[in-house]
């Protein structure tokens, strides 16, 4: 099972960053609430611990609690992010689920310009992908049942997903979901 930690020792993070072998990608997003907080999903993880001792997480969020919605008009899958970094981010601005919305109701590109790095609607593809992807990402469960029963409609998995979010907000996400190391 996959995982996203939560790693709190910034200079740490930085020097380890420069000793990863060239080629390989470490994305890291820093709490956009806690200052000093990171958010590092296992493969990136993995890549900054190397041979040295691990860094310690200050807790740990199985990926299966922090579900992704890709919807019936899914396209450019090649420049997808990944899904860990997709919800690394999700859990840096406190968020509990994530929803793909590059394409709106009729099938055209989404248009939309984020105000500020905390603001819920964001841009991510994968490095070198050719196409932006565009991301809603949900603090509440609430939030999220209200925005998928107007963006997507009369698609009932769509419903369904937002309800079956593994909690009510990002608070309790961690409170019920969070391995604290």
């Amino acid at each position: 099972m996959a995982r996203i930690h939560l790693v709190s020792d910034g200079p740490e993070i930085l020097r380890r960053r420069r000793l990863v072998p060239p080629g390989r990608l470490v994305e890291v997003w820093q709490d956009l609430y806690v200052p000093g907080d990171f958010w590092i999903g296992e493969t990136s993880k993995g890549l900054l611990d190397g041979a040295e001792t691990p860094l310690p997480a200050r807790l740990t969020v199985e990926e299966r609690y922090v579900p992704i919605y890709y919807g019936p008009r899914i396209c450019d899958d090649a420049s997808l992010p990944r899904e860990e970094s997709l919800r690394s981010r999700v859990l840096s601005a406190h968020g509990i689920g994530v929803a793909w919305i590059t394409l709106d109701q009729l099938g055209q590109r989404a248009a939309y310009e984020s105000a500020a790095p905390t603001d819920p609607i964001f841009f991510l593809r994968a490095p070198g992908g050719a196409a932006a992807h565009v991301w809603r990402l949900f603090q509440s469960r609430s939030e999220a049942e209200a925005y998928m029963a107007e963006y997507y409609g009369k698609d009932p998995e769509a419903r369904e997903w937002a309800q079956a979010l593994p909690a009510d907000s990002h608070k309790e996400l961690l409170k019920r979901h969070a391995i604290h190391d």
